[in-house]
C-alpha cells in the first residue's frame, strides 16, 4: 500500500507543479487552487508512505520521477523543448532511481 501512496504522491505533485505555470504567479484562481489541492495531496501522501519506506529513499524517488513527470508534461502540453543534456540529465535521474530501487536494502519490494 506504501508504494501505491507514494505514486499518488508523485501524481499530485507533478499535477501541482503542472498547474503552476497556468496559475501565472497565483493571478489565475482556479489553476493556483489546483497548485494547492495538488501540493497538499502529495505531502499528505508522501508522509503516509514515510511510516515504512526511508526518508531518503522516498524522497529520491518521489522527486526523481517528479523531475522526469514534470518534464515530459512541459514538452507535451507547454510545448517546453528539451536539450540533449536536459535529456541525458534526465535519463540519469532514471538510471539512479532503478539502482537504488534495485540495490538498496532499505526498500522493502
Amino acid at each position: 500500500m506504501n508504494w501505491l501512496y507514494l505514486a499518488i504522491a508523485i501524481m499530485s505533485e507533478v499535477f501541482a507543479t503542472s498547474a503552476l505555470k497556468a496559475a501565472e504567479g497565483f493571478t489565475r484562481f482556479w489553476p493556483s487552487l489546483l497548485v494547492v489541492i495538488g501540493y497538499a495531496s502529495a505531502f499528505y501522501f508522501l508522509s503516509l508512505t514515510l511510516r515504512t519506506i526511508p526518508l531518503g529513499i522516498a524522497y529520491a524517488i518521489w522527486s526523481g520521477v517528479g523531475v522526469v513527470l514534470v518534464s515530459i508534461v512541459g514538452w507535451f502540453i507547454y510545448h517546453q523543448s528539451l536539450s540533449t543534456g536536459a535529456l541525458v540529465g534526465i535519463a540519469l535521474i532514471v538510471s539512479g532511481v532503478v539502482v537504488l530501487n534495485l540495490s538498496s536494502t532499505t526498500v522493502g519490494h
